[in-house]
Parts: structure tokens; C-alpha cells; sequence
């Protein structure tokens, strides 16, 4: 936060108040804010981000999106669903214009639209978005690809809570194989998603059992 502010104070000063690397670092800035958990003043400085990148870039840039997106992140934390979704979709909308339907981009505002349905308890609608991420990510970024990994995880998580066992048993596996393969069996992904597979076992034990 110091070195982001202490690079703001001289863009300001050389680039005046309405400049692209303004806006980057008010994004910057919101960025940290929202890792600390300091979700107003996260909002507060993409907002900042936003109406300047509004004002230089026009409507339709792929920085707009990213800002859209970063807000829309935000009021997820908030627990603030349908602000969340509304700015998910901008986000997708623009990256569906300026991007096309298949780039990593695009899978992540499908991704976090997935979320927030989640969140919802719109499990369904969860799937149908975390669904369309996956068949994205498979095809730009392969089927080894970490963030494929995190939406074999995102739709084991759908199907857990819809108690469709079997099915999110096959996903959480898939992502795990994944995982293991890729950052080994000591990394935190690894650890939760084994966390996952047994808690759905025992799930499906007392199932079985009732």
C-alpha cells in the first residue's frame, strides 16, 4: 500500500488526475485493500479506476472490464449478490466483444458469475457458468492447466451442495490428479480439495447408511 501510494503521488503530479497509469494505480491500490479485507476502501479506489478509465478509454476496453470485474469482486465480498452479478455481467459483455467467446478472460467472468449464483444458492445457474469456464479453459489453456483445475473444483463444490455425491466425488478427483501433478502434494490446493474428497465420502456414507 505505501510503494502503490507513493506511485500514485507522482503520476499524479507528472500525469495530472485523468491518465491510464492513474487509474492502474488506484486499481493497485483497491487491489491491496481487498486482500486486507478492507472492502469499502477497495470499492472506493476501483470506483476511482473505473470513472477514469471510463473517461479515457470510452465504454468498450478491456481495462473497463477488468475494472467491472474488480468491483463486482468486491461486493461479492460484501456479500452483495446482485451488485456482484450486475458487475460480472458488464464485465463479461465487454470481454465478449472486444476478446471473442474463447479467451482465458472470458472463462473468468463466466467463473465468478458461477460464484455468485453459488453464493445465491442458485445451484444450478452456478453450474451452467462454471460449466461454460471449464469447456473454455480446456480448450485455451489444456486439460493440465491449473485454473481447469479450479473449475473441475468450482463444479465439485455445485455438486456437493446439491448432495449429488457421486458426481461432485468426480470432479473434486479430477481436480486433485490435477494438483498433485502440477504444485505437488504439500501445496494448500492440494490439501483442500483432499479435504473436499473425504468430507464428500463421509457424505455419501451417511447416505448410504440413512
Amino acid at each position: 500500500l505505501e510503494y502503490h501510494t507513493k506511485a500514485l503521488e507522482i503520476r499524479k503530479k507528472i500525469l495530472g488526475e485523468e491518465h491510464p497509469n492513474i487509474a492502474a494505480s488506484y486499481n493497485n491500490i483497491g487491489v491491496v485493500y481487498r486482500n486486507l479485507g478492507e472492502y469499502e476502501k477497495a470499492l472506493e479506489y476501483h470506483i476511482k479506476a473505473l470513472e477514469i478509465r471510463k473517461k479515457i478509454l470510452g465504454e468498450e476496453h478491456p481495462n473497463i472490464a477488468a475494472s467491472y470485474n474488480n468491483i463486482g469482486s468486491v461486493y461479492r465480498n460484501l456479500g452483495e449478490y446482485e451488485k456482484a452479478l450486475e458487475h460480472h455481467t458488464k464485465a463479461l459483455k465487454i470481454r465478449k466483444k472486444v476478446l471473442g467467446e474463447e479467451h482465458p478472460n472470458i472463462a473468468a467472468s463466466y467463473n465468478n458469475i458461477g460464484s455468485v449464483y453459488g453464493y445465491l444458492g442458485k445451484y444450478e445457474k452456478a453450474l451452467e457458468y462454471h460449466t461454460k469456464a471449464l469447456e473454455i479453459r480446456k480448450k485455451v489453456l489444456g486439460k493440465e492447466h491449473i485454473n481447469t483445475a479450479n473449475s473441475y473444483n468450482d463444479i465439485g463444490v455445485v455438486y456437493d451442495k446439491l448432495g449429488k455425491y457421486d458426481k461432485a466425488l468426480g470432479y473434486f478427483t479430477k481436480a486433485l490428479k490435477i494438483f498433485q501433478s502440477m504444485l505437488g502434494s504439500e501445496h494448500p490446493y492440494t490439501k483442500k480439495i483432499i479435504k473436499y474428497i473425504l468430507s464428500v465420502k463421509t457424505k455419501q456414507k451417511q447416505q448410504s447408511t440413512d
